[in-house]
């Protein structure tokens, strides 16, 4: 809490709004605060020695505290897309009027800054949309019709139902139609790579990012926003590996494996992408899948460069839909194509990496109905073979009076007689 003691900061009409309140309420960790001012000018802000940092919006940074103070504002739609809005932020406008244009109503509460412990306590929160009853009964339910106005409000509750998912709450069925209605309406096509992303990362960042892309699925978004991933959802795998069949159900599994394993967005990316080539596959071929890693990655760049993914989250999913299968069959390759696979996957400069692809296969594997916490000897044996390859350096040839591009071949051959010991179950030592 800040406080306003200093410059007559105490006399603005100030109130914390949206998540902050939201997550109070909650009892879920609070991370950012956003303030918005009731009765005020942009000239007043600045006069008490707050920074405009919009043009668009009248967004301020507090002097002390750097934290957002907005002027109450409404917004009325001119144009398409999510920034198709003009924006009213005079003095007269009301702090119902702002809490009104926001998308859900557990966003739509506010709290008095200057009472704030007391009005937490009392249950003094202004909440004229009945935030705190949909928050007690675990609903996600618009605030006005006004919702349907902004198409990223589809991802922003795909993601909050990601967010939220352990705490039980589902999305009002007026809610999905209008999101579906949205999606429908050819919107969705109005907003930035870079912002769809940004919501993306944001819910792959959550324990159940899985949620994210079932709700987009249902509203009818995934098929506008990814269409390569919504059509793996009826494409069959073989039962003999596959006992759950269907391809968007075993991505599904294998999103939830990425997160037991690691916190990295970048890994979770990779297990959504791992599977896309099978949206290729001809039905006259299905169950079977052949050539799915390499005909997979020109549907990775194609996500990569339409959203704008950063670059080493585009290279990890590269790697695992090229190569997960070449981990799962670990044990059948030969030293020579164990050495190939290290160099595809550049494993010397990066063995960070080399580590996210393994537990991203390894989420592959246990994705499947009945693998969920079988054994994965395949990455064991892999870092073995990496540990060996590793010990190889150019001093023994260059030693040797091996020169030029003849020491390269001499490494890899040693690299390769290396992990042969390996696999003959040797030691190299």
């Amino acid at each position: 809490m800040i406080n306003d003691n200093d410059n007559n900061l105490a006399d603005l009409n100030s109130y914390l709004v949206g998540g902050a309140v939201r997550d109070k309420l909650l009892g879920h960790d609070v991370y950012d605060h956003d303030y918005v001012v009731v009765g005020a000018s942009v000239e007043k802000m600045l006069s008490l020695g707050f920074i405009q940092v919009g043009k668009d919006f009248p967004v301020f940074l507090h002097p002390n505290s750097k934290e957002e103070y907005a002027l109450a504002r409404t917004e009325r739609k001119q144009g398409q897309g999510y920034t198709g809005f003009v924006c009213d932020a005079t003095p007269e406008v009301t702090l119902e009027e702002d809490l009104l244009r926001r998308d859900l109503t557990i966003n739509a509460m506010a709290i008095p800054v200057l009472d704030m412990v007391r009005s937490i306590e009392d249950n003094k929160i202004i909440d004229p949309y009945n935030g705190q009853a949909d928050l007690e009964n675990r609903v996600l339910r618009h605030v006005s019709s006004a919702f349907i106005e902004d198409p990223l409000r589809v991802l922003r509750v795909a993601r909050f139902a990601a967010r939220y998912h352990n705490y039980g709450f589902t999305i009002a069925d007026e809610t999905l139609q209008l999101m579906t209605k949205i999606s429908d309406s050819g919107e969705l096509s109005t907003l930035s790579g870079e912002r769809v992303w940004q919501e993306m990362q944001r819910s792959l960042a959550e324990a159940y990012p899985e949620v994210f892309f079932q709700v987009l699925r249902e509203c009818n978004a995934l098929e506008k926003l990814w269409p390569e991933l919504n059509a793996l959802w009826g494409v069959p795998n073989p039962a003999q590996w596959h006992p759950e069949i269907c391809s968007g159900i075993h991505t599904v599994m294998v999103i939830k494996q990425a997160v037991k394993l690691s916190t990295k967005t970048s890994v979770r990316f990779a297990a959504v992408c791992h599977d896309l080539g099978k949206s290729l596959t001809l039905e006259k071929h299905w169950p079977s899948h052949k050539g799915h890693e390499k005909s997979g990655l020109a549907l990775v760049e194609k996500i990569c460069l339409q959203l704008k993914v950063p670059k080493d989250h585009k290279t990890l999913a590269l790697k695992v839909c090229e190569f997960h299968l070449h981990c799962h069959k670990a044990f059948e390759l030969k030293a020579s194509t164990i050495v190939k696979l290290f160099n595809s996957l550049d494993v010397w400069r990066k063995p960070e990496e080399f580590d996210d692809f393994l537990i991203t296969c390894l989420a592959d594997f246990r994705g499947r109905l009945g693998n969920e916490t079988s054994p994965y000897p395949q990455i064991n044996y892999l870092k073995e073979a990496f540990q060996v390859a590793l010990t190889v350096t150019a001093k023994e040839f260059i030693e040797q009076g091996i020169k030029g591009a003849d020491i390269k071949a001499a490494i890899n051959q040693k690299r390769i007689d290396n992990v042969a010991m390996v696999k003959a179950g040797k030691s190299t030592e």
